[in-house]
């Protein structure tokens, strides 16, 4: 393993060197950064002129400035930008924006991918199989551009003249209730009784739930409250339960459901600390503590096998800490409509934060950062999404046909362990490697949603350095996601020998 890592480790560095040194002097030949000040004006233009060719060392040929260049960057310094900038000052303003927008989104859209490839792949040739395969190819075959134009229009603009007054009329909850009913009648499935029963109960249930957020105008303040925590505990504990290992395995199930109580106990005391001072550091720290709670209480409920009684405990835990600071943020909906920034408009259109909103509140600024990813992080999520399902849909359906699958089934095991413990872990093996470069393509950011809703990260940059013939820039851009490229296929291959004992990455297996 180390003799590969060290093959590995110098082959990236090889790949970076003769591909940051191409694309230097290619973008070196390729414009003149002088051009906009040769056609000027301006009086004091040769003086301007002369300044510039020392800042950015056009007078040296491309090739010997590249070793300039990354003399530097061995030293962590970038060089200046046009502006006079250091380029590591604009990548440190750049980064953070660009995980912020791309890493929710890619996340979302790898669970819920895989959930619905999943489902899809193990409903075949269904009404909900065919339906989301329509879905899946329309949306990635929609521009981008074109989807936040939409969702500018109809989540923000049309959203926020709906919340003056959030009243859903019985025609649209008629409407809703219906297609969520088709929706949860086709992904359970079943004979036509079953249909039935299903399309009735899910009517009634989203009907009735829809006439209750409409009278009780929740949407112009909503909250989830301790009863409707416990709620969704129990549901999240028998979940955890079921895809860990099956409810039929008591203990997994008892310590679920343990600390969907314990959390929401929790619920009156984390109100109380959600106030104090150093607010920010209160959530981190309290998922730290349920997450040992959580490992306690697995080792507790488990004798033996006790890896899946405490990774259920854990990640049941981990979800009712996310609840309790969702119920927080959307209490904190209304004062933040309220306010003179805002304006009972909370969905904005543009902009990373809302630069009028007075500082001081933490929930109200992060409720503010978080309502503003809303827009971008939905139009990225509903392109990447579409792909997920059809690669996990796709990879499903030729793991099912497998040998050992068959063989898995002649044995007699459970249709939810052939599934899970088999087929889903040889189904993630060819995804890795498009989840891992999803991951490092969040540092090379969006350059089109970015340049739509009006965000400055790691795309805006790359696009102002090619526009402005920024050579520094161009190359800081390009050195950061080059980088986390070659290192996402080095990960990718670990992770193969991780999730296929039969991939060896070392002595030439």
């Amino acid at each position: 393993m180390a003799a590969y890592l060290a093959r590995r480790i110098g082959i990236l560095f090889v790949i970076l060197f003769g591909s940051s040194f191409i694309l230097y002097n290619l973008a070196a030949i390729s414009g003149d950064p002088l051009e906009a000040l040769r056609l000027s004006t301006d009086p004091a233009k040769e003086a301007r002129i002369a300044e510039l060719i020392r800042s950015l060392q056009l007078d040296t040929p491309p090739p010997l400035r590249y070793f300039g260049w990354l003399k530097g960057v061995l030293s962590l310094d970038f060089g200046l930008t046009r502006e006079q900038q250091e380029v590591t000052a604009a990548l440190a303003q750049a980064v953070p924006t660009s995980i912020r927008l791309v890493f929710v989104a890619t996340i979302v859209a790898i669970i819920l991918g895989l959930a619905i490839g999943i489902i899809t792949a193990l409903r075949q040739y269904s009404g909900f199989d065919y339906s989301m395969t329509f879905v899946s190819f329309l949306l990635f075959s929609l521009p981008i551009f074109w989807v936040a134009v939409l969702l500018k229009e109809y989540l923000a603009i049309q959203f926020n003249d709906f919340l003056f007054e959030p009243v859903i009329g019985r025609r649209w909850i008629a409407v809703l209730s219906v297609i969520a009913s088709i929706i949860w009648m086709s992904i359970l499935g079943g004979d036509r009784k079953k249909k039935l029963i299903t399309f009735g109960a899910s009517f009634v249930i989203h009907a009735g739930l829809l006439y209750f957020i409409s009278s009780s105008l929740w949407l112009s303040d909503p909250f989830l409250g301790p009863v409707v925590i416990l709620v969704l505990g129990i549901g999240i504990a028998f979940g955890m339960t079921q895809l860990s290992i099956g409810i039929g395995h008591r203990p997994t199930l008892y310590a679920s459901l343990t600390m969907a109580v314990v959390g929401f106990l929790m619920y009156w005391p984390a109100q109380t600390m959600f106030e104090w001072e150093n607010r920010r550091f209160v959530w981190p720290a309290l998922l730290l503590a349920t997450i040992l709670v959580g490992f306690i209480n697995g080792t507790l409920w488990s004798k033996i096998d006790r890896a899946p009684v405490i990774r259920a405990s854990i990640l049941t835990a981990v979800l009712m800490d996310f609840l309790l600071v969702l119920d927080k943020t959307m209490r904190t909906f209304k004062p933040y409509m309220e306010t003179d920034a805002v304006y009972f408009r909370p969905v904005p259109t543009i902009g990373q934060v809302n630069p009028l909103l007075e500082k001081g509140d933490f929930w109200i600024t992060f409720l503010d950062i978080a309502i503003h990813l809303v827009l971008p992080t939905f139009a990225l999520l509903l392109i990447s999404f579409a792909g997920y399902v059809r690669y996990a849909r796709g990879t499903l359906l030729e793991v099912l046909n497998q040998d050992y699958i068959r063989t898995a089934r002649a044995k007699g095991l459970p249709e939810r362990t052939v599934i899970m413990r088999h087929a889903f872990r040889n189904t993630l093996i060819p995804l890795t490697t498009i989840m891992v470069v999803d991951f490092a393509g969040i540092i090379g950011g969006a350059i089109i949603t970015e340049r739509v809703f009006g965000w400055t990260g790691m795309g805006t940059l790359f696009n102002q350095a090619i526009t402005t013939f920024d050579l520094n820039l161009l190359m800081g851009v390009f050195f950061i996601t080059a980088t986390m490229a070659v290192t996402a296929n080095l990960i990718a291959d670990l992770l193969y020998s991780a999730l296929d004992p039969r991939i060896r990455v070392a002595g030439g297996e």
